[in-house]
């Protein structure tokens, strides 16, 4: 057995980073493989733009507020770190959403999936489109699948299948939702590349997914299918703090910036060049961090994966708001809302954050989440609060009929936090891969590769973790997919 442990360094402490650190610590425990890991972040807090607090009965979620249970490693872990009893579901009232028009809320018809039907009556009787641009979304029942070919944008893909309409009302306010990105960039297989394989397998979207909602008897769903949906009784802060729990004492170094990394000639171990601090030697790295700042600091070893690691990102903000439930007029009937770009609102979307989870808000109060910024709306994002406060309220009394002033306020700010996966970007990913492959003992790990939700990120920090350990020792126990 090796006398010296391992020394890994995990270079970011979002939940990408906090997994990969858990997963390291824990396997080498569980293999009994020598190894130190140690966690650096440049901030104070952990968990990245996760972030939980409470004040006067409101529990605010400054991040994101739950994730999807069908991409399994999210579940998994919570499962591995005994959650399971936490997790709490959207409540099964009003389990649907809406999309402005003409400064109306409109119920997402049932059986839309983000972009296309599955149910035509629903959409025939909505007011979303209108009946020219219902009509040519019914065209992609006789429009011939497209040979396959180059990536190809969320906006070419959905105006060539289902006409312009559909995109700037349907496609672009949901998708953006997900993404806060502009389709006319936004890579298809990157994203969704399931909606190629509708078309390929079925040569129309709505004959896809009528399909598959005959096999699978879900008809009842709307908008973005919320019963798939969890977060957690006391927030998502849970899933950070169990984390930071199930990591050895010392582990963790908050206010600690990593200036530069380098390899050391005699041994190809790795040196941690630190601010204001001595450097670290390690013999594995993983750098958990948005992909422009991986590039910064392995700019002098592969001046090409940094080039390649040049992803771009949006910035976003999120405004909490708490308001009496009778200074609000609209019923708030559903989880939320989304807001089209050629509205022309300051806002992106609205959640209704009490009316979606329990617990949120006293019982006399509302708690709404409103999102500005994002790619197709940068220079919302740089208003200052107050502007942004102003221009939030005015847009909510608007949609909702908001008479009162709110009762609490609180915006969150995250630049440069959403990856944006243009045109071309499984192949970038793809080169990044082979060149970080030239890189004995460095994994890469974040949102910024192969997906931007929480359990992609989680999945990538255990990707990472893993193929760490293959480097540094025998086989170790494997690790969720």
């Amino acid at each position: 057995m090796r006398n010296a442990a391992f020394k890994v360094v995990v270079i970011g402490g979002g939940i990408t980073g906090l997994t990969a650190g858990y997963r390291l610590h824990r396997a080498a425990h569980e293999s009994h493989l020598p190894l130190q890991v140690t966690l650096l972040e440049a901030s104070d807090h952990l968990g990245g733009i996760i972030a939980t607090s409470q004040q006067d009965g409101l529990l605010l979620e400054h991040g994101p507020d739950s994730f999807i249970t069908t991409k399994p490693a999210g579940v998994q872990l919570c499962e591995e770190l005994e959650l399971r009893d936490d997790l709490i579901g959207t409540t099964t009232q009003h389990r649907r959403s809406f999309i402005v028009r003409k400064g109306k809320l409109r119920p997402v018809p049932q059986g839309l999936y983000l972009m296309a039907p599955g149910a035509l009556w629903p959409f025939v009787t909505s007011s979303i489109l209108s009946w020219r641009g219902k009509l040519r979304m019914g065209l992609d029942l006789i429009i011939p699948r497209r040979p396959a070919s180059d990536d190809e944008s969320l906006a070419h893909f959905v105006t060539r299948r289902l006409g312009r309409e559909a995109l700037e009302r349907v496609a672009q306010p949901m998708v953006g939702g997900i993404y806060t990105a502009d389709p006319e960039h936004l890579s298809l297989q990157a994203t969704m590349p399931n909606f190629l394989e509708m078309e390929r397998r079925h040569g129309s979207l709505i004959r896809a997914l009528r399909h598959q909602q005959r096999r699978t008897q879900q008809q009842n769903a709307s908008g973005a299918r919320y019963g798939l949906f969890v977060s957690f009784w006391h927030g998502m802060q849970t899933l950070v703090d169990r984390l930071v729990a199930n990591l050895p004492p010392g582990a963790i170094r908050l206010h600690t910036r990593v200036h530069g990394l380098s390899r050391i000639p005699e041994t190809s171990r790795w040196r941690v060049q630190l601010q204001d601090q001595p450097d670290l030697e390690a013999d594995a790295i993983c750098l958990a961090l948005p992909a422009p700042l991986a590039s910064s600091l392995l700019t002098p070893i592969d001046a090409e994966l940094a080039a390649e690691l040049q992803i771009p990102y949006a910035s976003s903000a999120i405004i909490n708001l708490a308001f009496r439930r009778q200074d609000i007029a609209h019923a708030l009937d559903g989880m939320g809302f989304v807001v089209p770009a050629v509205e022309n609102r300051s806002l992106i979307a609205c959640s209704f954050s009490s009316v979606k989870f329990a617990g949120r808000a006293p019982d006399d109060q509302v708690l709404l989440r409103a999102f500005v910024g994002g790619a197709m709306q940068p220079t919302q994002y740089d208003r200052s609060d107050a502007e942004i406060q102003n221009a939030v309220g005015r847009d909510l009394q608007d949609l909702l009929g908001v008479t009162g002033d709110p009762l609490h306020v609180q915006i969150s700010r995250w630049p440069q936090s959403m990856a944006q996966y243009h045109l071309g970007h499984v192949n970038r990913v793809a080169r990044i891969e082979s060149r970080v492959s030239r890189l004995p003992g460095l994994a890469l790990a974040g949102n910024g590769y192969h997906g931007v939700g929480i359990p992609d990120c989680i999945r990538s920090g255990n990707s990472a973790a893993q193929a760490l350990l293959e480097y540094l020792g025998p086989a170790t126990p494997g690790n969720p997919s």
